[in-house]
C-alpha cells in the first residue's frame, strides 16, 4: 500500500504542476515532462472523481508541494485511502458491467451468438478447417475498442500482425479464436469476466469493461512445431 500511495502521489504531483500554472509547452524537455504528467494522470481515471473532488485532490497536492500546513491529519486519513479506492473500483466496475450487459444483450438480439461462458461472437468468415487449440500459436490482425468505439489497441492501425501462443491471452480470445480456422474473421464481445476482470488493466482498461474485438486469423502453428 505504501508503494502504491507513493506512486499515486507522484502522479498527482506532476498533474498538479500543470494545473497550478498554465504555460506554453514548447521545449523538447517540457514536452517530455508534460507527457509524463499525462501518463500518470491516466492512472487515476478509475477513481472517477467529480469536478469538486478533483479540486479537493489538487488542493491536497498543492499543499504538499508547497509544504503548507493543513487542518487535515495526513497520518490519520491515509489509513482510509485504500477503502476509498477499493470502493471506487467496485462502483466503477459495476457501472461498466451494466453497460456491457446491455450491449451484449442487444448484440445477441441482432443475430450474434453466445457461448455458455458468456462470450458473444459473430463469425464473419469461417476460414479453413485448420482451427487452433489453446496450446497453439496464432498469427492475427486485431482491432480492439471499447463500447463507445474508442480504440485501445489495434495491430491493424500499427500495420503489423501479432503472433503469440493462444494460451497467454485473455480467456475471451482463447475461446473465440478456436471458433474459426486459418483465413477466418470473427467479431468478439468479451465481458470483463473473460477479459481483465473488476480490476482492469492500468492505465488503458477500466475495471469491469466489456471489450470489442474484430480478429482475422492468418496462420495456426501447432504446439509441437513452435
Amino acid at each position: 500500500m505504501k508503494k502504491a500511495l507513493a506512486f499515486l502521489l507522484m502522479g498527482l504531483s506532476l498533474l498538479s504542476c500543470d494545473k497550478m500554472k498554465s504555460k506554453s509547452i514548447s521545449s523538447e524537455k517540457d514536452k517530455i515532462i508534460y507527457t509524463i504528467g499525462q501518463m500518470y494522470a491516466r492512472r487515476i481515471d478509475y477513481l472517477r472523481l467529480t469536478k469538486d473532488e478533483s479540486e479537493v485532490l489538487l488542493q491536497g497536492v498543492r499543499d504538499w508541494v508547497r509544504d503548507q500546513k493543513s487542518d487535515v491529519d495526513f497520518n490519520e486519513n491515509r489509513t482510509l485511502v485504500q477503502g476509498f479506492i477499493e470502493g471506487r473500483i467496485t462502483e466503477g466496475a459495476k457501472l461498466e458491467k451494466e453497460k456491457g450487459k446491455f450491449y451484449l444483450d442487444d448484440f445477441v438480439k441482432k443475430g450474434g451468438k453466445i457461448t455458455p461462458s458468456g462470450l458473444a461472437y459473430q463469425i464473419i468468415k469461417p476460414g479453413s478447417d485448420l482451427k487452433p487449440t489453446a496450446n497453439d500459436t496464432v498469427e492475427v490482425h486485431y482491432h480492439g475498442t471499447f463500447l463507445d468505439g474508442t480504440v485501445f489497441d489495434s495491430s491493424v492501425d500499427r500495420k503489423e500482425k501479432a503472433t503469440f501462443p493462444l494460451d497467454v491471452v485473455i480467456k475471451g480470445w482463447q475461446e473465440g479464436l478456436q471458433l474459426i480456422g486459418e483465413g477466418g474473421e470473427i467479431k468478439l464481445v468479451v465481458p470483463s469476466d473473460l477479459a481483465y476482470g473488476d480490476r482492469g488493466s492500468t492505465p488503458k482498461i477500466p475495471g469491469g469493461a466489456t471489450l470489442l474485438f474484430t480478429v482475422t486469423l492468418f496462420k495456426v502453428t501447432r504446439a509441437s512445431k513452435r
